[in-house]
């Protein structure tokens, strides 16, 4: 390992006749960045009864009854919806201009990320979410939606304009809003600067996006037991780990953390229904969070808010997914908090929820595309709110639940949750088992995704799987990557004792990670999805991240 020493264009001129002139007066003399903070150039409707043109008139869009209003700020375009009969599942509008065919577009993800975030070429039919940046000539600019709109939103960007969509639907099918005016969203943009960074613009970008992040007071780090138990953990192998990482950790007052991931309670695994105790291995819940925090760590717990078990009601249940409650049931939100609620109680100060973005629309993020889910299901209340609106109110019922303690959102819509939560796992899972698994999807969200640190959330990248399946050469690559980064630090150690050299790294990764520091700065991320060269602020390092048979090119 190298540099890891901290821890031992130009527009195309088309003549399209008198139309053009028109349309290339919206492009600013930069010539690669398009206005969009103005009434949209076309505008569509898709209904449960078909799609339809939209006609402006007097400062809004209208078909029928459906009223489309784009109105502009000093800071952003303000996007509102009324369609007092007809149930609408989404809008779409165009902002037309001529864009150089050689940009670099990068886009971001529905939930967490996959291992598949990435700049490359101009894609028509790519499917954005929420944000995008394009790069051409040493510029980079950025598109987007602030967050916690009313709707799921999307971007596309093709050489004659930039594309948003807007799906307004509850379930599967089209929003019934009534006599209410849906506020669907609030557009943003920002034009880059010539002298600075990619990852420089799309930072400065999100603190657009998000003008009231929520954030830890302190750098987050610590054990989690997942990639070295996979649910097997006892209360006995829980304070053990407690004691070994707070031999490990700083003596500051920036304790570190000891996660109980899944399978304390009595269901096991990534399941359950009950959560007011543990399983027979977690005889004393409220106690082992006392014990942690006497051997000088703070008490962290799982939970999956939204899963049923064979004894949950069949009124509960979700129709389209029976296997979650439906969190629009009356009483559902009222016995989530109350299981929120429990779990403070107990002492346990950082709450990790998993799983409501599958559960609730039924596709992992990597599946979602421009379908986001099913078609032709509803919610028990019937189409009354958009799919946005109803996680966004499991978001605030979770948030005030928890109180003053800290929470960490895994399968959760970052954009949704941006200024409610403190933390989010921007990546799917990594591992004890694969090392592969960690490549792909570790790196790859950490660089992507570097820029929502401390501007949505802090970001969690996930853990180190420190085992034996896992080469330690390549470890403890990840484990400097993160903890020069400035992200959250999380460790899963195994059983056994680790050797010296691990033990040393340890101590070294997590005093860096008990301090504040600026997030790292992938520099090779415009090439490839698996950055190895990296800017922190202590300075350079370059990794190696392939085993020696290179990546694994199936499914991991």
């Amino acid at each position: 390992m190298t540099g890891a020493a901290a821890l031992g264009l130009q527009a195309a001129a088309l003549d399209w006749g008198a139309g053009a002139s028109a349309v290339t007066n919206h492009i600013h003399h930069s010539k690669t960045f398009l206005d969009i903070l103005r009434p949209p150039d076309h505008a569509r409707v898709f209904t449960d009864g078909g799609e339809h043109e939209l006609t402006q008139s007097e400062g809004a869009w209208r078909w029928e009854d459906v009223d489309l209003r784009a109105t502009p700020s000093k800071d952003g375009l303000a996007i509102a919806l009324a369609a007092p009969k007809s149930h609408v599942q989404r809008v779409r509008l165009r902002w037309s201009g001529v864009l150089p065919t050689d940009l670099r577009v990068m886009g971001d993800h529905w939930e967490r990320s996959y291992g598949d975030l990435e700049w490359r070429g101009i894609s028509p039919e790519r499917v954005l979410p929420w944000y995008c940046a394009t790069h051409g000539g040493d510029v980079t600019h950025a598109y987007g939606v602030r967050t916690q709109p009313g709707a799921f939103c999307f971007w596309q960007i093709d050489s004659s304009g930039v594309t948003l969509w807007l799906d307004v639907r509850s379930g599967g099918v089209g929003v019934a809003l009534g006599e209410r005016t849906l506020e669907v969203c609030h557009v943003v943009s920002r034009e880059g600067k010539p002298a600075e960074s990619p990852h420089q613009a799309l930072k400065e970008f999100c603190v657009r996006m998000c003008p009231a992040p929520r954030l830890p007071s302190e750098p987050i780090y610590g054990y989690n037991d997942w990639y070295s138990m996979y649910g097997n953990a006892t209360q006995k192998t829980a304070l053990a780990a407690a004691h070994q990482i707070v031999d490990l950790s700083p003596t500051g007052a920036n304790r570190p953390f000891v996660v109980i991931d899944g399978g304390w309670q009595p269901d096991g695994g990534c399941e359950g229904d009950v959560w007011d105790h543990g399983k027979a291995a977690y005889p004393d819940m409220p106690g082992l969070a006392a014990k942690i925090q006497e051997i000088g760590g703070r008490p962290g717990i799982w939970v999956r808010p939204l899963s049923t078990s064979a004894a949950t009601k069949e009124v509960f249940r979700l129709k389209h997914n029976p296997a979650v409650y439906d969190p629009t049931v009356p009483g559902t939100l009222e016995k989530v908090a109350a299981d929120i609620a429990r779990l403070r109680q107990w002492g346990y100060g950082l709450i990790k929820h998993d799983f409501s973005t599958f559960d609730i629309l039924g596709r992992w993020g990597f599946a979602m595309g421009a379908q986001l889910t099913d078609d032709a299901w509803t919610f028990a209340e019937g189409p009354r709110r958009t799919n946005a609106e109803i996680i966004s109110a499991l978001y605030r019922t979770i948030r005030t639940a928890a109180g003053d303690g800290l929470l960490l959102g895994c399968n959760t819509v970052g954009h949704l949750s941006a200024g409610l939560f403190e933390m989010s796992r921007i990546g799917d899972d990594t591992s004890g088992q694969k090392w592969e698994r960690t490549r792909r999807m570790g790196v790859n969200t950490l660089a992507f995704r570097a820029a929502q640190h401390d501007t949505f959330h802090a970001i969690d990248p996930d853990a180190v799987g420190l085992t034996r399946d896992v080469p330690w050469a390549l470890n403890h690559q990840w484990l400097d990557l993160l903890a020069r980064s400035g992200a959250a630090v999380f460790v899963s150690l195994p059983d056994e004792t680790v050797t010296p050299e691990q033990a040393k790294a340890l101590k070294a990764a997590f005093a860096l990670a008990a301090t504040l520091q600026p997030i790292g700065e992938p520099l090779d991320w415009m090439t490839t999805t698996c950055p190895e060269q990296w800017r922190f602020e202590s300075g350079h390092a370059n990794y190696q991240w392939s085993e020696p048979g290179g990546a694994w090119p199936f499914t991991v």
